[in-house]
């Protein structure tokens, strides 16, 4: 964790989503952000967002989505379960409104809270963020490493297994990725694999829960709506971009050509720029 302070929420059905937190920046009453992390992620706040909303005078929450980082495991959470989660996180640490930013596997959580919490999420951006499933070409196409959300979608048992001689495919990340993890987003590889030895089962839920219905309707997001889409990316290819577009009524799409999965991160202090513009 970088700066702030950890603490533990117990959830209403008595589960525990460890919290990350750094603390009242400035006005008592000014911006707060959610940063919906990746999959896999301890959930811990990671500089180059911290540093990025420090000098915009923001407080940022992460939560660690449940069996990651300590959260207890929830299999055959939803999508949706994450609005649930984060007003309860918001309750505990005395959060009225917070804006919500997502990358990656945290995109779709920071979406369905957008659906859910209505005006306690008064603005939405995802850097690199998956459309809701499908299972046609489109969807796939352009993926270099799918086994993970294939295995996913013959469900829960399918993805473990597929977990036990789960590699990751270098082929996933351009240059430009690699050369962004060699520098300001390093801690973000090292995240990743912190959250890799707690064990599977975090990225099993997300993976799943990518590809089963999410129990939201995107079209119900009323409000601003970011989506940052990498045109290199291997990981979440450029259509998904496009197809979130059509799913959100206030939809922005910032489509960054030369990007890959990784090196679309660059955009997260525009991203928070634009968030504060809309809140």
């Amino acid at each position: 964790m970088t700066g702030g302070r950890a603490l533990e929420v117990r959830t209403l059905d008595g589960r525990v989503l460890v919290v990350h937190d750094t603390g009242v920046v400035g006005d008592v009453e000014g911006p707060v952000l959610v940063w919906h992390h990746g999959s896999p992620s301890t959930g811990a706040l990671l500089a180059p967002v911290v540093e990025a909303a420090a000098v915009r005078g923001v407080r940022v929450l992460s939560y660690a989505r449940p069996g990651y980082g300590g959260s207890t495991p929830a299999p055959g959470r939803d999508v949706a379960s994450a609005a649930t989660d984060v007003v309860q996180v918001l309750d505990a640490v005395g959060v009225g409104r917070a804006t919500a930013l997502g990358y990656s596997g945290g995109g779709p959580h920071a979406l369905a809270c957008a659906a859910l919490l209505g005006d306690r999420v008064p603005a939405v951006a995802v850097v690199a963020c998956l459309a809701p499933f499908t299972d046609d070409a489109p969807w796939w196409d352009g993926m270099a490493a799918p086994g993970g959300l294939h295995a996913a979608s013959h469900g829960r048992q399918a993805r473990a297994a597929y977990a036990l001689t789960e590699t990751f495919d270098p082929a996933s990340f351009v240059d430009d990725d690699w050369g962004t993890l060699e520098g300001p987003w390093g801690a973000l590889g090292q995240d990743a694999q912190r959250a890799e030895a707690d064990g599977p089962d975090g990225q099993v839920d997300d993976d799943v829960a990518y590809v089963s219905p999410w129990g939201v309707d995107l079209g119900t997001v009323a409000q601003p709506a970011l989506v940052v889409q990498g045109g290199r990316d291997r990981v979440v290819p450029p259509t998904h971009g496009t197809a979130l577009l059509q799913h959100l009524a206030r939809g922005e799409l910032w489509h960054r050509p030369r990007d890959g999965h990784v090196s679309a991160l660059a955009a997260v202090p525009l991203a928070i720029d634009w968030l504060l513009q809309h809140r």
